[in-house]
């Protein structure tokens, strides 16, 4: 029985934040910018309730729809990529044990179980590779475009990853996570 407060997705969370640090919403923002904020901030606490609830819930019998399957793998395999793409060129240990925790993670509480299994698969037949931010981008690239295959979708050319995805021009200073009681970024 897990003790009381304890969040089930926290280490999820945490992993995620870690890698998010360097994520911008404007990475060609100066320093002054008022849209210089983290593409995502993270939280183990709950989010405070809505001050007003979004337009589209206040017509009567509008519900908003689900993600698709395709529409969350879209958003997961961005996700992934953009980490890859940020990830040290000498990553320290507690970096590459992050990165092969992340897909694990990912491989057991994605929302499609189909999915999850079928990844579960891919990691195995593939171990993830994250000596360096190349090594990682293209292990990355290379099982997506093995889930690709599985699907009969086009194959990305993994020479291209870095002009796809590249470094983020990431200040430090501006990277760091704000507002860390936030699950959304500060607005």
């Amino acid at each position: 029985m897990p003790l009381p407060g304890w969040n089930p997705l926290a280490p999820v969370l945490q992993t995620v934040a870690a890698f998010s640090r360097h994520l911008l919403i404007a990475p060609d923002a100066g320093p002054d910018d008022h849209r210089l904020r983290p593409l995502l901030s993270l939280s183990l606490s709950p989010p405070p309730p809505p001050s007003a609830p979004p337009e589209i819930l206040k017509e009567k019998d509008a519900k908003p729809a689900p993600l698709t399957k395709e529409e969350v793998g879209r958003a997961t395999w961005m996700l992934l990529h953009t980490i890859a793409a940020q990830f040290p060129d000498e990553p320290t240990r507690q970096q590459k044990r992050d990165a092969k925790e992340l897909m694990h993670i990912i491989s057991r509480l994605y929302p499609c179980k189909e999915c999850a299994d079928h990844f579960k698969e891919v990691l195995k037949a593939n171990p993830v590779q994250a000596g360096s931010q190349a090594e990682f981008s293209q292990w990355l690239c290379y099982v997506h475009n093995v889930v690709n295959r599985s699907l009969g979708k086009p194959i990305f050319p993994c020479q291209r990853v870095t002009a796809r995805w590249g470094k983020l021009d990431c200040p430090e200073r501006s990277c760091d996570l704000e507002g860390t009681n936030d699950i959304m970024p500060n607005r």
